[in-house]
């Protein structure tokens, strides 16, 4: 049975969806099957993988409501052993819907039970909120990954999106993990990026990946060119921390 990993951070810009592209990419390129669902209404994870979100005619929006069966909604990427289930411009107001669904919290996590054993990873790319369609991602998964940047501020919100974290566990889904907490955008040159890593072992000792993701003007450019970074630029430093990232995580198993 696939395992379901929620990269989750309610801050913009942390480099939350380049981790869930990139992580998947390499966990492919290293032979496990692997499906990359974009519940984030921006679709930025859908077009970092060379797919038109906007002439899709549907997308993930229609299965978590029921109108389409997950298999009707899954692409293939342009890698093998990687797919995407996309996100499109109608997921806009999904969270609004919900809100009168049954078992709102877990529609993300009873469409995915459809496919899970066909997967050996199922990566979702939620929004940059602490919205219904998060909380649908943290049902839905088994561990949560948090992707940190090295900035001061990175910080503030990681109490808040802990807090989240718990309330789901104690009132919907007990056995949800942490998996643990990835830098990203790290510059060793920044006396900064030392001291919020060294907070970081605070809020997570024993789960801050050891493989740290660069600041990388590489890593900014492939998602224009539609492609990961491994299809990008695989040598440059980005590219070479997600595949030390995959490795890592896969070694966890």
């Amino acid at each position: 049975m696939g395992k379901i990993i929620s990269v989750v951070n309610q801050k913009g810009g942390v480099g939350k969806t380049t981790t869930a592209v990139n992580l998947g990419s390499y966990l492919a390129y290293l032979g496990k099957e692997v499906l990359l669902v974009d519940i984030d209404p921006q679709a930025n994870a859908t077009s970092g993988l060379g797919i038109d979100h906007q002439k899709l005619p549907h997308g993930i929006y229609e299965a978590i409501i029921g109108q389409k069966p997950i298999y009707h909604v899954i692409k293939h990427t342009l890698q093998d052993k990687y797919s995407v289930a996309p996100s499109t411009i109608s997921l806009a107001g999904a969270g609004i819907e919900l809100v009168g669904m049954e078992d709102r919290e877990f529609r993300l996590a009873k469409v995915l039970s459809d496919v899970k054993n066909e997967y050996d990873y199922i990566i979702v790319d939620g929004p940059p909120s602490l919205g219904l369609l998060t909380v649908n991602s943290l049902c839905a998964a088994d561990q949560v990954l948090i992707p940190i940047q090295s900035e001061y501020y990175a910080l503030e919100g990681l109490g808040q999106l802990l807090e989240t974290i718990s309330l789901v566990q104690n009132n919907l889904k007990p056995e949800l993990g942490i998996l643990g907490a990835v830098i990203t955008m790290f510059d060793k040159r920044n006396k900064l990026s030392d001291s919020v890593m060294r907070e970081l072992y605070q809020y997570f000792p024993n789960r801050v990946f050891r493989s740290v993701i660069p600041r990388s003007v590489r890593l900014a450019e492939a998602p224009s060119y539609g492609r990961s970074i491994l299809h990008y630029d695989p040598k440059s430093k980005g590219g070479r921390a997600y595949e030390k990232l995959a490795r890592e995580l896969i070694g966890l198993e």
